[in-house]
């Protein structure tokens, strides 16, 4: 019984502690109030990335841009796609088939009387856009449908 009981205890304070390690990476996120985003972002970004609009379709921004470098989180600056992942899908904003692993997160989004998956930034929250299962079947099959206000480019120093 003393076995048990002892079993059940380092089970516990072994959960306890990987919970208490989750809790501590999340407080390494940039969480900032609304306010304080307000004076950082300007307030297209802002609408964007923290009321989840959508950029108007079109041909400007990101959506024809090719060169090698990475995205990144207009808010955050969180490097969000690589320029690889990049492709022409011909829907009016930057697509990507595929994230940077443990860059962004998913929630499913039923908003304007639909059902999608929204992306945001995992590290700020930041509204990134929503993914389709209409991207290229020879890779992930998936559409990352961004937002152009809600990115920014690095280009690569190679």
């Amino acid at each position: 019984m003393k076995t048990i009981i002892n079993i059940l205890i380092t089970i516990f304070i072994i959960t306890s502690s990987l919970n208490a390690q989750e809790i501590n990476t999340m407080d390494k996120k940039n969480i900032k109030t609304e306010a304080e985003w307000k004076t950082i972002l300007t307030s297209e970004q802002y609408h964007i990335l923290r009321e989840k609009g959508t950029d108007l379709p079109g041909d400007h921004g990101y959506t024809n841009h090719f060169e090698k470098g990475t995205y990144h989180c207009t808010a955050c600056n969180t490097q969000l796609f690589k320029s690889d992942s990049k492709y022409e899908s011909h829907c009016g904003w930057p697509s990507f088939d595929d994230a940077i692993e443990g860059s962004v997160l998913y929630t499913q989004d039923k908003s304007h009387g639909m059902i999608r998956t929204e992306i945001t930034c995992k590290n700020c929250g930041g509204h990134l856009g929503h993914i389709f299962d209409d991207g290229p079947k020879e890779t992930t099959g998936i559409r990352y449908c961004v937002n152009t206000t809600s990115i920014r480019f690095e280009k690569s120093k190679k």
